[in-house]
């Protein structure tokens, strides 16, 4: 693997240098703060801050694909991703569908199937077959909300506002490049905002059921 090999997929990156995507770069501020909001409010839900710690450490990794954009980046960049959409299955599994530690690791590692089943489906899509490795996360979230809407109405009611503003985060990225004439700043900063948003949402979705019960 080429580790240092440059990676330059944005609109706004016209060039190798550092700061080629200073507005990329910096509005992943918004994940840190997002993060450090969140930890204050989840005193007393382990998880929870568990959850916020991953959301900060993906502003970080973030921060460093849209600073030097190589291959080590992504990597640093996508890893956080991952890790934050399994510890928050896994804390669903066990915490709302009350499943045994042993049973919710196993049903939290079905993710791996069935992204690598739907994401190649997921191609076909308009607009978003360009996002297709994230598509598979809101439709998760809205099966997770249809199974939970009669067990925890206010749960799933938090999911479906969840995976709508994935959506439409999902868009502003997926529509990045093919804007690049006509906005040359592009759109993915737009990513990084929402995005933010939405993980600090569903942390506070999480942070509310386990508090109320």
């Amino acid at each position: 693997m080429e580790l240092l090999r440059q990676i330059d997929g944005y609109c706004e990156r016209v060039g190798p240098d550092y700061w080629a995507e200073p507005v990329n770069a910096l509005t992943n501020a918004a994940f840190v703060l997002v993060a450090l909001w969140m930890w204050g409010r989840n005193a007393g839900v382990p998880m929870a801050r568990v959850l916020s710690v991953v959301l900060g450490l993906i502003g970080i990794g973030s921060y460093l694909f849209h600073t030097h954009a190589q291959v080590w980046s992504a990597i640093a960049d996508v890893a956080p991703i991952g890790a934050f959409i399994l510890i928050y299955i896994f804390a669903i599994n066990r915490d709302v569908w009350g499943m045994r530690t042993v049973w919710a690791v196993g049903a939290t590692a079905l993710f791996v199937p069935y992204a690598a089943l739907t994401i190649p489906l997921f191609q076909y899509l308009p607009v978003l077959g360009v996002s297709a490795g994230y598509v598979p996360v809101p439709v998760l979230i809205l099966i997770y909300a249809v199974l939970l809407w009669r067990r925890a109405p206010r749960l799933a009611r938090g999911f479906v506002i969840g995976a709508t503003i994935l959506l439409v985060s999902l868009t502003a990225r997926s529509v990045d490049e093919a804007l690049c004439t006509q906005l040359p700043l592009g759109t993915h900063f737009l990513w990084h905002i929402l995005n933010a948003v939405m993980l600090g949402w569903m942390i506070e979705v999480y942070r509310r059921y386990v508090s109320d019960t």
